[in-house]
């Protein structure tokens, strides 16, 4: 593929409508380029450079555009039948198909109708898979042999059927019934004496997805395999199609890109931010955010109910601040933390002893550390006269920094335990944000807090 850039005077070429230019000059380029240039056109300009290209870069170009450049395009296709037509059977199925499951269900019979009847059969099989399968995202395109297939009858085979397959880097060996026996790199059988039979050169080791399963083991196979693309089977073990680690790296992306806007508190954006309307942006957002609201409601109550001891020892108000973001602090990093050991599959639920053990002894020296910082802080200012803590400020001292200790470990322990909790209960761990976590924290700090002070102070302070 072409890596050069898209030169600038394409630019100028379509504001003086030199399309006739334009087309003979894209060709030199390959379709990341072009999806690229098409992107950064303005809406208008974006169809008009489209229907430029040839019928394959069309094909291969448009799958590397944005789905909402996608539907752009199509709509302004509209009154060309047959180049609309055209573009959808040459596309590769799990392109379609991913095309496809995002468009409203009248849309989609609609564009379905364009394809052939063979095209029409592959795309109704794959949309008749559970929405987030890896059904969705197999193509049927591939190579499959026989185990009594020679070398040389192999080759052969591949020369006359791999036209259209989406790799051939693997090839696949099934019985008479279709089902998978085998898979071997086009590398061993290329490499191997013609005579010799394909059953002979193979080891009936492999890795296969299934049909059903989420798209999230797929992702999960690819980080631990070496292939570009894996088989997909059904439950009886017949081969259906495979998948192919691009298509599992848009999963990866979109995954990754969900679970970071659910940690910041967030629903997950349909559109990406620079394509989501304002009112929508302002409806995934602030559902959370009247939820930690009322969270943090609990906050002024929690001080509300101490305020006897604040009145009678106004110090410590002043350490309210240091005290809850310090607990939400440690509990947002043990989230994050185990939130992403959850994801990579380092961590299971049935871990959640060893994660305890870990994140106690953790948090401990955690809040030891900030403890000891404290006093530090605190005998500092009271030593140099930047404040006066009153003629109890050692206890202050002692009931900040035992505090302190208590109320990380607690962040620590809640942030880690959390996720595994709503694992268990089937549910996203992502959803155990970072604000949620710190407003939980929040509110448990104080009470930490004040009964603390309320141990050291009384008879003194209080």
């Amino acid at each position: 593929m072409n890596e050069k850039e898209i030169p600038a005077h394409f630019t100028e070429l379509i504001e003086h409508k030199r399309w006739k230019i334009l087309k003979e000059e894209l060709v030199e380029f390959g379709p990341i380029q072009i999806a690229d240039f098409i992107e950064k056109l303005p809406q208008k300009s974006q169809v008009v450079v489209f229907r430029l290209l040839s019928r394959m870069q069309a094909k291969e170009t448009f799958q590397y555009l944005p789905y909402e450049i996608q539907e752009d395009i199509i709509e302004g296709l509209a009154s060309n039948v047959n180049k609309i037509a055209d573009l959808l059977n040459d596309l590769d199925p799990d392109d379609r198909t991913a095309f496809f499951e995002e468009l409203p269900g009248t849309v989609c019979q609609r564009l379905m109708q364009m394809l052939s009847k063979e095209e029409r059969d592959i795309a109704t099989q794959l949309l008749g898979y559970p929405e987030d399968s890896i059904g969705r995202l197999m193509t049927p395109e591939y190579v499959a042999i026989k185990p009594d297939y020679t070398v040389q009858q192999a080759l052969e085979h591949i020369r006359k059927y791999g036209q259209n397959s989406e790799t051939l880097n693997v090839i696949y060996i099934v019985d008479s019934t279709w089902k998978l026996i085998d898979d071997i790199r086009i590398r061993d059988i290329i490499l191997a004496q013609p005579e010799q039979l394909i059953s002979d050169i193979s080891d009936t080791s492999f890795v296969s997805l299934n049909a059903y399963d989420d798209q999230e083991m797929a992702v999960q196979a690819f980080s631990e395999q070496d292939r570009v693309a894996l088989p997909v089977t059904a439950s009886d073990g017949t081969l259906l199609g495979i998948v192919t680690v691009d298509d599992v790296m848009d999963v990866a992306e979109e995954e990754h890109t969900e679970d970071f806007q659910k940690f910041g508190g967030a629903a997950e954006l349909d559109l990406s931010y620079t394509k989501t309307p304002l009112f929508e942006m302002v409806k995934k957002r602030s559902g959370w955010l009247i939820v930690l609201f009322l969270g943090e409601m609990l906050t002024a109550s929690a001080m509300a109910y101490y305020d006897e001891e604040i009145a009678k020892a106004v110090v410590l108000a002043l350490f309210v601040p240091l005290i809850i973001s310090s607990g939400g602090n440690s509990g947002s990093q043990a989230a994050s933390l185990i939130i992403r050991a959850l994801a990579l599959g380092e961590l299971t639920v049935k871990n959640w002893w060893y994660v305890m053990r870990k994140e106690l002894l953790t948090g401990f020296i955690l809040g030891a550390i900030l403890g000891v910082i404290g006093l530090i802080r605190i005998f500092i200012w009271q030593k140099t006269g930047l404040y006066d803590y009153g003629e109890f400020w050692i206890w202050v001292t002692v009931s900040v920094s035992v505090s302190l200790i208590f109320i990380v470990l607690w962040g620590t322990l809640a942030g880690s335990m959390i996720p595994l909790l709503l694992r268990k209960l089937k549910l996203d761990p992502a959803t155990a944000s970072a604000p949620f976590v710190a407003t939980l924290v929040d509110v448990s700090g104080l009470i930490i807090y004040f009964s603390v002070a309320t141990l050291f102070l009384t008879g003194k302070l209080l």
